[in-house]
């Protein structure tokens, strides 16, 4: 039973490689955007704003259409859109009058498939039979990490080799593979997240959950203490090193997610002989000591080696918390993975938010906004404590 459903683990694992080329493909292509179609940056960088905020409004809606049209449909469909996006990239800048409508058309159309994809396929990996299911959810989650860093390297080798003018031919290549992996999820089984003969618990079942609440404070918390720092790594590293962007880029986000990734893949191997209550306890201490380090450190050198240390700080915090509701709330169901979905992407908006505001308000001291978001790692700590005693008392 278990070898039928490997090729559904890695169309999942794939599924995730999707999602990180729908939200760290055009980053890459803003200047070029800004030069090809005379659009301001201004105008570009709203579409990281709709990009995250369609993605946000998936994650609400999907609790109430999933369960209605189907795990397959709705992950395919979730392809077919990322496909669609890209694809449009190239093709609706030049048949809308504004190139802007265009490019935010493509990224409203691929958003809607990054959000599918965010809140579909943690759950499909759960419904896997399996005994070692925090171990898979844990390399699951690192694939969107080597996603995010193949997405970078594949496309800064081919801009270099053919010219950035030719970015078209690679976002083409992009969305080729969530064509053939939609096309894998025609195909693969996929099991039923909730055991035969019972509902999944609703929204409001939910909400009524002491529980469910500390798991959305943890996940908020785990999005938040993930993205303060990502979102602001390459800043970070050119403003203290006085290093280009394109070194900037390499010494500060693809660094923190090759950290963060190997955690989740070092997870994924050997987590059956981890318990997760520690790792994640020892992962949130770590990183409130990143922070620390980030923030106080006198050395810039010292404090962008604090950067990496927090992406494998981090790493298990998402997927972690994933793990531990799917075992806290068996029949949570869709309603559960959706709604952890949207606390996860509110904190990886919020975070990064905060830290750019009180940064703002020290005089662009990014040190001091940085010192602000130890909150974050903190608070998680305290919900897995929480959430340990809690069980401890149930026992």
């Amino acid at each position: 039973m278990k070898d039928k459903y490997q090729c559904t683990m890695y169309a999942c694992f794939a599924g995730y490689i999707v999602q990180a080329i729908v939200n760290n493909f055009v980053p890459l292509l803003f200047l070029t955007f800004e030069k090809t179609y005379q659009v301001p940056l201004s105008q570009i960088t709203m579409l990281i704003t709709f990009n995250f905020g369609i993605q946000l409004l998936i994650d609400l809606l999907a609790a109430r259409f999933v369960d209605r049209i189907g795990y397959r449909v709705s992950i395919v469909l979730a392809h077919i859109f990322s496909a669609a996006g890209l694809i449009g990239l190239v093709i609706l800048p030049n048949l809308c009058s504004s190139a802007f409508i265009g490019l935010l058309i493509s990224v409203v159309i691929y958003a809607i498939g990054g959000g599918l994809i965010e809140v579909l396929i943690s759950p499909i990996v759960e419904s896997c039979p399996g005994d070692q299911k925090e171990k898979a959810m844990s390399l699951l989650h690192s694939f969107y990490c080597w996603g995010h860093v193949g997405v970078v390297l594949i496309s800064t080798i081919f801009f270099r080799v053919f010219g950035m003018e030719n970015w078209k031919i690679m976002a083409l290549i992009w969305a080729f593979l969530p064509v053939v992996n939609g096309i894998v999820f025609t195909r693969v089984p996929i099991a039923s997240l909730v055991e035969e003969g019972e509902t999944g618990m609703t929204i409001g079942d939910l909400c009524r959950n002491k529980i469910f609440w500390i798991l959305m404070l943890m996940m908020l918390c785990a999005g938040a203490s993930e993205q303060s720092i990502s979102q602001w790594a390459s800043t970070f590293a050119e403003q203290g090193l006085g290093v280009s962007k394109t070194v900037g880029d390499l010494a500060g986000p693809m660094a923190f997610a090759i950290f963060m990734g190997s955690a989740r893949a070092f997870y994924g191997k050997w987590g059956d002989q981890i318990d997760l209550d520690k790792f994640m306890a020892g992962s949130s201490t770590l990183c409130i000591l990143s922070y620390l380090c980030i923030s106080l450190a006198p050395s810039a050198l010292l404090s962008l080696i604090g950067c990496s240390v927090c992406g494998f700080s981090v790493g298990i915090m998402w997927p972690g918390s994933y793990s531990k509701a799917a075992a806290a709330l068996r029949n949570g169901g869709t309603s559960l993975f959706a709604l952890l979905a949207l606390a996860g992407d509110i904190g990886c908006s919020g975070g990064p938010a905060l830290v750019g505001l009180v940064s703002g308000l020290a005089s662009d001291n990014l040190k001091k906004g940085i010192l602000v978001g130890v909150v974050f790692p903190v608070l998680l700590l305290t919900g897995i404590a929480i959430l340990k005693k809690s069980k401890q008392d149930t026992a």
